[in-house]
């Protein structure tokens, strides 16, 4: 399995190439992580990265869990309470699966 960073690097490099600014990464707030949030016009995306190598135990987007999103949403929250600047913009949640090199991303994924 690649790094988990690694998963992370290359899905804020795939944002970036689609004209997103990556405002954190790896960012623990309220006892929680956000991996990336990104910015592009008025929209604010928070995205959970999950990556595997193999098909064993299953498929990535398989491991963002109803407890996983209940922490992913009380993260954003904490992260747009301590930012103001951003409280006009819309809010998007998405998953970023990549599986055996192949990068996937799921918009709007909750």
């Amino acid at each position: 399995m690649a790094p988990r960073n690694a998963a992370e690097r290359r899905a804020a490099t795939w944002y970036r190439l689609r004209g997103y600014r990556v405002v954190e990464q790896n960012l623990w707030i309220a006892g929680y992580e956000l991996d990336l949030v990104l910015q592009r016009a008025g929209t604010v995306v928070f995205c959970e990265v999950k990556s595997k190598s193999g098909t064993a135990f299953g498929d990535p987007l398989e491991m963002v869990t109803p407890e996983k999103v209940r922490r992913i949403r009380l993260a954003a929250e904490a992260w747009l309470a301590s930012h103001r600047d951003y409280e006009r913009h819309t809010v998007r949640f998405d998953v970023v699966a990549v599986r055996d090199g192949r990068l996937e991303c799921l918009r709007n994924a909750f």
